[in-house]
């Protein structure tokens, strides 16, 4: 029997994509005059001079690129600054800086665990940390989402591995509902297992100026480790590790999407530590974005717009079938409104939805004026 060729078999499964809805299509990000509720620069920094100056110093003193991996002769002393920050930031002895959050995350999770090991994950955790399960070898076991009674029961029936390491995010990327830490890191320890928690979506947002839930919550020590990113709430890019010198010393051995990655370009570390300049002068900037994130749910909510009450900046508006959130999303763009379908693998299937993303670059009255509009258009489709 010979191979199918690959364009039969690619052309194929894009037309079972495109039956179903599924199929993704890259485009140029073009806001226009329309409200972008679609990025995840929660705090509206991105484009901030503050920081854009601060990559161009960066740029200017240390080039475009960091010429090689952090144990070749990538690692420079705006590195080094950096990561001293964010493990301040963290409350943390030691942090170290990847190239993306997704390389932090695929990294971290792959040197923790390995064959005959296992990974407990939130059902609902990032595909990231998924995957760095998966690279490590080790069994994958998946807990009910945001239940510390299930993953109790799993550890009690899983204790004859070596290691166990328990992921989760403490804000969800797609729902933007807040994972119990203090609970599952009381779980983690009582079976003697260690718990990765991803701040993506919380760094800069939760916790004192922005330190991320982990440091809110007073949840640290040697079976405790944060991640988080650059390119979110701190408007730069890349992503890093937050924990114990013993715990950096482990990845600095094993994390192959460090060592074999070149450093992050000098530039997106100027930015990020420009972030960090802005949120200790102005440390109300998180508390700012979760008020208005709450006042933007009570608006749709009183469109009639179903939407779940929290204060985190991811406001999901599930429609349920793929092919429904997409024609939702592009009412919305027609409407003025900047917003993505979410469909599946990211979400589960049944679940497609509206993502709908308040940043503090989106002055208010445009944000009230999109929360009108999405309410009108709701109501409309509905009808």
């Amino acid at each position: 029997m010979t191979s199918e060729p690959p364009a039969d078999w690619m052309t194929r499964e894009l037309s079972r994509r495109a039956a179903a809805g599924l199929l993704r299509r890259r485009s140029v990000a073009e806001v226009g005059g329309r409200i972008n509720l679609a990025s995840n620069d929660y705090l509206g920094l991105a484009r901030d001079p503050r920081l854009t100056e601060g990559a161009a110093m960066a740029a200017r003193a240390w080039g475009g690129g960091a010429t090689a991996s952090p144990l070749i002769c990538g690692l420079l002393p705006i590195h080094a600054e950096l990561e001293r920050r964010l493990a301040d930031l963290k409350r943390c002895a030691s942090a170290m800086v990847f190239s993306s959050g997704y390389a932090a995350n695929l990294g971290l999770v792959a040197s923790l665990a390995g064959r005959g090991d296992i990974v407990f994950a939130d059902r609902l955790a990032h595909a990231s940390l998924l995957d760095g399960a998966r690279l490590s070898g080790s069994r994958l076991v998946r807990f009910r989402h945001n239940d510390a009674g299930h993953l109790e029961e799993l550890l009690i029936r899983h204790e004859g591995a070596a290691r166990r390491v328990v992921v989760t995010e403490s804000v969800f990327s797609m729902d933007g509902d807040l994972a119990p830490l203090r609970d599952l890191h009381a779980v983690a320890r009582r079976h003697g297992a260690m718990l990765v928690v991803d701040e993506a979506h919380a760094t800069g947002v939760y916790g004192p100026g922005g330190a991320g839930r982990t440091v809110e919550l007073g949840i640290a020590g040697e079976d405790v480790v944060a991640m988080g990113t650059l390119s979110k709430a701190l408007g730069s890019q890349g992503g890093y590790v937050a924990g114990t010198e013993r715990l950096t010393e482990w990845l600095t051995q094993s994390a192959r999407s460090y060592l074999y990655s070149t450093a992050l370009c000098p530039a997106a570390a100027g930015a990020a530590l420009s972030a960090l300049d802005v949120l200790a002068a102005e440390p109300d900037r998180p508390e700012r974005l979760r008020r208005r994130a709450l006042e933007f749910r009570d608006r749709l909510s009183s469109g009639r717009v179903p939407v779940p009450a929290g204060d985190s900046p991811i406001v999901p508006l599930v429609i349920g079938e793929a092919r429904g959130a997409a024609e939702f999303a592009s009412r919305l763009e027609a409407a003025g409104v900047l917003a993505v379908a979410i469909r599946p693998p990211t979400v589960p299937p049944g679940t497609s939805r509206v993502r709908l993303s308040v940043s503090l670059a989106v002055e208010r009255e445009r944000l009230m004026e999109a929360a009108d509009r999405i309410a009108a258009e709701w109501r409309r489709w509905r009808s």
